[in-house]
């Protein structure tokens, strides 16, 4: 019984944060810049929040399991809080910059803090091998239209305060005040959580040495975070603005009709995250992850091939349709591999990765985007290297099998 409050507060604070993430997307650089902070400002504040994410979560992440997942979580819950009251109080660049680096806040409205590690490794905990894949798969839908909701939440009741006599300015610091609200009521549920939750630590003074909270799986870890780093690199050359531009060059879309392209992607990923579960219990994790992750960038490198609008978003619709299938069985297949008081570091060390990975992309698309010659590059290169990513990925570990395919 416990077990199944357990799983309900985790998908709560995942739809509470995730909501957060996307109220706060929307009105954050607005917010910034009706400060008096100037474009360059607001570039180099969001550089430093997506570093300072990066070194935080890492270290929160690898030592959760020794410190206590429950603990971890509480804390994340109170960097969230305390970034987003330094952001509602001042304006000064440097106190701006310290809780931008310290703190956990959302300037993409994607996941961002030790969350998503912690809690999936308590997830795993919670449920069997036989519903791990569909529990991920449910979870991230539900993150999915959650962010969607927020950023529609966040934008319209900024425009609404507006049109009722709010300054920009008074609007969007009431939404920033909401944030750091979510912050507070995810400590509260986090508090909430069993100790069921926390990984089972009789024995772990008998292990290895850990380097990054890890000691018998390290060599696994490594080598898939080596490719998950590569997989978002190609993902990095084609982040949802950038296809956005391309569409826009190309075939003269307005940002209207952009928006109602991507809010239909959007949801056919989501859907296709939930469609992995029945064919990962047919084929298995890695056979899923890779038979639905080549044809979905086939897709992709087809794309720029189509001579007309309708066929090009008809083709990417396509592919988003099947896109997302990998996440949830990438994941599942993360905790599955890993022994279980290594699980948090292993999913922190895997999403740092691919984090890097992703950072590294976007200012290579934006090189050949210039180049006319080179204008369909990144789709075609991005296609490219995922497929090389899925082969290796196939080669690498279609004999490590997770506890339910054994």
């Amino acid at each position: 019984m416990n077990n199944k409050r357990d799983i309900n507060l985790l998908f709560a604070t995942r739809i509470i944060r995730l909501f957060c993430y996307g109220f706060l997307s929307v009105v954050l650089a607005l917010y910034l810049a009706e400060t008096g902070l100037t474009e360059k400002q607001i570039g180099l504040l969001f550089t430093l929040t997506l570093a300072g994410d990066a070194g935080i979560s890492l270290w929160l992440t690898t030592s959760a399991d020794r410190l206590g997942r429950r603990k971890t979580l509480l804390i994340g819950a109170l960097l969230m809080v305390g970034a987003g009251l330094v952001f509602v109080v001042t304006n000064n660049i440097i106190l701006l910059m310290a809780a931008a680096i310290i703190g956990v806040i959302s300037p993409s409205g994607n996941e961002i803090g030790p969350f998503l590690s912690v809690e999936q490794a308590g997830l795993t905990q919670l449920i069997s091998n036989e519903k791990r894949t569909k529990i991920f798969a449910w979870y991230n839908m539900v993150g999915s239209f959650a962010t969607a909701t927020g950023a529609l939440t966040g934008g319209w009741l900024a425009q609404i305060l507006q049109s009722s006599g709010w300054t920009q300015l008074e609007s969007y610091r009431l939404v920033l005040m909401g944030y750091g609200l979510g912050g507070l009521i995810l400590f509260i549920l986090f508090l909430s959580l069993s100790l069921n939750v926390e990984v089972d630590t009789v024995h772990q003074a008998d292990s290895p040495r850990k380097i990054l909270g890890l000691h018998r799986s390290r060599a696994v870890v490594f080598k898939l975070s080596a490719l998950f780093a590569l997989d978002a690199f190609a993902g990095g050359l084609i982040v949802q603005s950038m296809i956005a531009y391309w569409f826009h060059v190309k075939f003269g879309v307005d940002s209207g009709v952009l928006g109602s392209i991507f809010f239909g992607a959007n949801v056919l990923a989501g859907i296709s995250a939930l469609l992995a579960v029945p064919l990962a219990e047919k084929i298995g994790l890695i056979n899923t992850m890779v038979f639905t992750h080549i044809p979905s960038n086939i897709l992709l490198m087809l794309v720029p091939l189509m001579p007309t609008l309708p066929l090009a978003i008809g083709l990417l619709l396509l592919r988003f349709s099947i896109s997302q299938m990998d996440v949830p069985t990438r994941q599942s297949y993360t905790m599955a591999v890993v022994s279980p008081d290594e699980r948090s570091a292993a999913s922190g060390v895997t999403a740092i990765a691919r984090s890097v990975g992703a950072s590294l992309s976007p200012m290579l698309t934006g090189l050949l985007f210039s180049i006319p010659a080179l204008f369909n590059a990144p789709l075609y290169l991005a296609g490219g290297l995922k497929i090389i990513y899925d082969l290796l990925l196939f080669r690498e570990f279609r004999a490590i099998k997770p506890p339910e395919e054994n």
